[in-house]
């Protein structure tokens, strides 16, 4: 690359692209103690940094959380919340027992915690793109969640979004202004080992669609404009089969 123009990638770094898109995982468990360098984290933030956002607003935040006392409380959240989960599945035993099987954060375990949050008021009310689409601040945040975590990949370091917390605790433990939304919690750390299969798939809780699955042509249905994509379609086939 020169000056300010980006190059067109070789084909073995596009390799590379696909391969961290394909061996990220949620991570919550095999953390070691291996600190993560300042050096790694900036690396990591600025890739999150440089997500898309609507009307150029990076309404995104990140709190970086190593304060043990603060991770506890956090904790007790997460434990609160599962416990609600668990009451939810009383009637099936065997989901109930699955979900019980389950590791869910790694909140204590990894070396650095981090709430990623949205502020509907930067560059205040009116943000191209998203007078019609409020949610838009919203889908930017999670731009830059997936830029941090597919960098984080590249990093081999481990990361886990950890959504049984209440917002309300998070606020409160985090001292959040009223404007700003938390959207994640994710916890981050050099781990053992990535796995194969996503941990909720090798668990038998779900498995992964075919893309098949959820590719419509021209609408909803499809109706009759598969003539339109019978080649992809016949790809798509192949590849699945």
């Amino acid at each position: 690359m020169t000056g300010n123009r980006i190059g067109l990638f070789t084909e073995i770094e596009k390799e590379i692209f696909y391969k961290i898109i394909l061996s990220r995982r949620d991570v919550r468990r095999n953390f070691i103690r291996k600190k993560i360098s300042n050096k790694v984290l900036l690396r990591i933030l600025t890739a999150a940094h440089h997500a898309p956002s609507v009307g150029y607003s990076q309404p995104w935040n990140f709190i970086l959380i190593r304060d043990r006392n603060s991770r506890l409380k956090i904790k007790e959240s997460f434990s609160k919340e599962r416990l609600k989960s668990i009451e939810l599945l009383a009637m099936d035993k065997e989901r109930k027992r699955k979900y019980l099987d389950l590791k869910l954060e790694g909140i204590l375990e990894s070396n650095l915690n981090i709430c990623v949050t949205y502020d509907h008021k930067r560059f205040g009310p009116y943000i191209i793109g998203r007078m019609t689409i409020k949610e838009a601040g919203i889908y930017s945040v999670c731009c830059a969640i997936q830029n941090l975590w597919l960098a984080a990949r590249a990093e081999n370091i481990g990361v886990g979004w950890v959504s049984i917390i209440n917002n309300k605790d998070l606020k409160r433990i985090l001292k959040l202004p009223s404007p700003v939304k938390p959207i994640a919690y994710l916890c981050l750390g050099y781990i053992t080992k990535f796995e194969v299969e996503p941990d909720l798939q090798s668990q038998n809780w779900l498995s992964r669609l075919d893309l098949e699955k959820v590719i419509n042509y021209e609408q909803w249905d499809g109706g009759n404009s598969l003539k339109d994509w019978e080649g992809f379609n016949q790809r798509l086939t192949r590849k699945n089969a």
